[in-house]
């Protein structure tokens, strides 16, 4: 008897994650039967892509990722896709367009890269009177007579400038071009957020084709490794290589990484500042694969290190990583797309976790409140409070604490109680901590960094007043004298922007010039590295200045 496609999909998503036995003989036996089905409603074909997408990351075997391969591959010219289409906006399906307020660097990326497929919504644009006001900017000079002298709307004036360019491109590029500093045309460009439609073409960013090359299936024989993993054990197991890759390598997998989150409409200023120089695959082994992206120079944080991995499972995306570090500690952001979530969470997490210990010589772990539920109800509904602290992470708060305690008594006496979502809210107003050698006050979360700023700023508000421009170039000098630096030749730029950038906080940091020669050169290669080309060394040598790493302190708790 012939099954109907709701039946066929339900028995199909029952078994995906099911491995072992004849389970891919039924898998490869219900594909083929759905191949043949027009889905009748988004919702179905969406639920028939999800299906597809999961077993291409975790296949049982050759013959299933090649259906499934070929399935995806034709998915954009499907007739009932290009039916439902509209319906699929911003699902990340091939064949359907992908509508968002695009941050700056987005926007223009996306310009660069599919000109003439990026559109301005008009009918959601809220800001044509500052657009207007931007015209001049967005204009030459020897257009000024029109501008002044006819009555023009911001719409017309843009399909006036903008010629054969899609009106979304030439919006992103012009004012991407204005002849002001980067991070004020960024101010700009997200003041006016305005709605862009990036239009379905070939070769678009999508969730259907989004696979690396270069990477090996990992076909499986056996159960999902399920379990929650033992953090002691886990963060102590180094992954099985950290492998740098070449710029073209690290930019191709930088875009992958900005299309997995263009294609689900999310952002990260990490893969949107990635820099191909500082891209590293971090192997796990079983097809786990960490793309480690580092940040390029210019838009690095003071203090911290960043960095960003894309979860790859056998080359396809199912997840991300923002791993941020100061002091051997490291707060770590762990997400797993929708569609591969209640698989391996548990032991990819684990993995995330030595991968960060190997990168960043991490001890200390924290995860602050918004992963927890604060503000995100996501986290809430999925109680992924109870998933840190089932790993072993706990709060330092006493009430938050005492709270803990109270709903673990509750479910001792009773087994079924879940705690309400008021709880949880409770539960995930302060970070939670994982520490390996003992609990310490000099992590993230606790050190008070914006305090050092302050400092800094006290110390140039003392200097300098109002007369900013002139700070930079007369704190490095002093910066060089005082650290012994008789020349910047051989430094990159990116060394050189950072010596800068930090020559006020090295001023101002308490006793330094009582410091040895030794202990101010060392200052100096901190500084540097920071501006290098692998972030992570300017961590190793931050780490290694205990007298700097103290004065840091001081800074904070002054």
């Amino acid at each position: 008897m012939r099954m109907s496609a709701p039946t066929l999909l339900r028995r199909l998503h029952a078994l995906r994650a099911v491995y072992g036995g004849d389970a891919a003989s039924r898998k490869l036996d219900l594909l083929a039967q759905l191949d043949r089905h027009a889905f009748g409603s988004p919702r179905a074909l969406t639920s028939y892509h999800e299906a597809l997408c999961w077993l291409r990351a975790y296949p049982d075997d050759a013959r299933v990722l090649r259906r499934v391969e070929r399935a995806l591959a034709r998915f954009g010219d499907r007739p009932d896709l290009r039916r439902h289409a509209g319906a699929l906006a911003n699902s990340g399906v091939a064949g359907t367009p992908i509508r968002d307020r695009f941050f700056s660097p987005v926007a223009r990326w996306l310009a660069d890269r599919w000109p003439e497929r990026l559109t301005m919504d008009w009918d959601a644009f809220e800001h044509t009177d500052e657009l207007e006001n931007l015209l001049p900017l967005v204009a030459t000079y020897s257009e000024s007579t029109a501008l002044d002298d006819l009555d023009l709307t911001p719409r017309e004036w843009i399909d006036a400038m903008r010629g054969r360019e899609s009106d979304g491109a030439f919006v992103a590029r012009r004012l991407h071009a204005l002849p002001m500093d980067a991070f004020a045309r960024e101010k700009i460009y997200d003041r006016l957020d305005p709605t862009l439609t990036l239009a379905w073409g070939r070769g678009g960013p999508s969730r259907t084709h989004a696979k690396a090359a270069g990477f090996t299936p990992a076909f499986r024989a056996g159960p999902l490794r399920t379990q929650r993993p033992r953090l002691p054990d886990a963060i102590v197991d180094p992954p099985r290589a950290i492998v740098p890759v070449d710029r073209r390598r690290g930019r191709a997998l930088i875009d992958l990484a900005r299309e997995a989150m263009v294609t689900r409409s999310r952002d990260l200023d990490a893969f949107s500042y990635g820099d191909p120089a500082d891209v590293r695959l971090i192997d796990c082994g079983g097809g786990l694969v960490f793309a480690c992206i580092g940040v390029v120079p210019e838009r690095r944080l003071m203090l911290e290190t960043v960095y960003a991995f894309l979860t790859l499972k056998g080359g396809v995306p199912i997840g991300y990583v923002l791993v941020s570090g100061l002091f051997g500690s490291s707060e770590v952001a762990y997400n797993v797309f929708e569609t591969f979530r209640g698989g391996e969470a548990g032991y990819v997490y684990g993995r995330v976790l030595a991968a960060t210990r190997a990168l960043l010589a991490t001890d200390a772990f924290t995860v602050f409140p918004y992963q927890l539920g604060d503000g995100n109800d996501e986290a809430i509904e999925s109680g992924a409070w109870w998933f840190y602290q089932k790993l072993g992470f706990r709060p330092r708060d006493p009430k938050l604490l005492a709270l803990m305690r109270a709903e673990l008594a509750r479910m001792r006496a009773r087994p079924a109680h879940r705690s309400s979502d008021a709880t949880l809210s409770r539960l995930a107003t302060d970070n939670v901590y994982y520490f390996m050698r003992g609990a310490r006050d000099d992590v993230l979360g606790v050190v008070p960094t914006g305090e050092i700023g302050l400092a800094v700023t006290r110390y140039l508000a003392r200097r300098f007043g109002s007369d900013r421009a002139t700070a930079p170039a007369a704190c490095a000098a002093d910066a060089a004298a005082l650290c012994g630096v008789r020349s910047f030749a051989g430094w990159t730029r990116g060394e050189r922007l950072w010596f800068e950038r930090w020559s006020p906080l090295m001023l101002a940091l308490p006793g330094v010039a009582h410091w040895s020669r030794g202990e101010r050169a060392a200052l100096a290669a901190v500084a540097r590295a920071k501006g290098g080309r692998r972030e992570s060394d300017y961590a190793a040598r931050l780490d290694a200045h205990p007298r700097l790493r103290a004065a840091l302190l001081r800074l904070a708790t002054s």
